[in-house]
């Protein structure tokens, strides 16, 4: 244990003391986000901090974690070239990579962690036969491709939610605690290195992101944080024999996978473009409700933590359970996107209908 403490603790340090760094790099080459019509800025801000997060993550790691076995190695490798996809699209600003360009990056830096290190889902618990020791659900020659999906979508599944100032940040540590703590509940000490440290990057760059944000963390942070919680979740608690194991890392990331979830069926069902920005998503919903900045951020962190406690709780139950414990949470959460009107659906405006 005394590995994993380190990694979080030397991880936190070094975000604290690289982020301003970070910073003034920013300032002195020009890299400022502008103020956006849909923001909540009104002065351009530096958005480096992606690559403090990504050096505390990974000197943290290798000065923790020698020798690397060959996962812990191709998810370094992996994660390098998610980190340097998004700082490319980062310096090009405002024009960036294009998007399916950046998909298809992103599927080859998946691939090279999936086949060059072989960190893929060979196979999850039959969740039909709970009972039953030893029966799994096998992929087969579809592992990889399943592998390289779930390693996209939770890439851009953070980049989707940094919205505001420590939201994505915070949704970040707390995700990655709830996949430490069920590495923790697994007994494997070396599986909790990673989770540690990189709950410990995620914190100490929100020392200098929570309202009034001084740095933005950038697509270069906000995937590289979302590849590493996927990869994490392949290597550690997916490698569970839970029935719900699969469960556990979607639940970490709830709170982004509903709400990107939420305004694509939002944006179809409105006979817009599923890439079309919109000011619809909570964290939009709840400051019209009058709620402050930060009271927003602590709001939507406080939905993940409980996420998160949900997460831990059902690794630990038996099947039928752990099925009641994610109906009762999945219900009261969509009661509250009720309650805000996040599930209504609006109608087409005026220049999508005189197309």
């Amino acid at each position: 244990m005394k590995g994993v403490f380190s990694a979080f603790g030397l991880s936190l340090l070094l975000a604290l003391v690289l982020t301003p760094v970070a910073r003034w790099v920013a300032l002195r080459i020009g890299c400022l986000d502008p103020v956006k019509e849909r923001g909540v800025h009104t002065e351009p801000k530096p958005y480096l901090g992606g690559a403090a997060i990504y050096l505390a993550f990974t000197l943290a790691v290798l000065a923790t974690e020698w020798p690397l076995d060959q996962g812990v190695l191709g998810i370094l490798v992996a994660g390098t070239a998610i980190f340097l996809i998004g700082l490319v699209d980062d310096l090009r600003r405002p024009v960036g990579i294009p998007a399916r360009y950046k998909f298809l990056l992103q599927a080859l830096a998946a691939a090279l962690l999936v086949y060059g290190f072989d960190v893929r889902i060979y196979w999850i618990k039959n969740p039909f036969t709970p009972e039953v020791p030893g029966d799994y659900l096998f992929f087969g020659p579809w592992a990889g491709p399943l592998t390289i999906l779930w390693l996209v979508s939770f890439t851009n599944i953070i980049n989707l939610v940094d919205g505001l100032d420590g939201l994505a940040a915070g949704i970040s540590a707390l995700a990655s605690l709830t996949l430490f703590v069920v590495s923790l509940q697994q007994g494997d000490v070396r599986l909790m290195v990673l989770p540690a440290a990189l709950a410990g990057a995620a914190v100490g760059f929100l020392r200098y992101n929570f309202n009034p944000a001084k740095i933005f963390m950038g697509d270069a942070g906000a995937l590289f944080l979302g590849f590493a919680l996927g990869a994490i979740a392949i290597h550690s608690v997916l490698k569970s024999a839970a029935a719900v194991g699969v469960a556990v890392p979607i639940l970490a990331v709830g709170l982004p996978v509903i709400d990107t979830a939420l305004a694509i069926v939002r944006r179809l069902a409105s006979g817009r473009s599923i890439g079309e920005a919109d000011r619809d998503h909570l964290h939009h919903r709840l400051m019209r409700l009058g709620l402050s900045h930060r009271e927003t951020v602590l709001v939507l962190w406080g939905v993940s933590a409980s996420l998160g406690l949900a997460a831990v709780v059902i690794a630990n139950l038996p099947l039928p359970q752990a099925i009641l414990l994610v109906g009762c949470v999945l219900g009261a959460l969509f009661y509250g996107l009720h309650r805000l009107g996040v599930l209504q659906v609006s109608p087409p405006r005026r220049r999508d209908l005189d197309r």
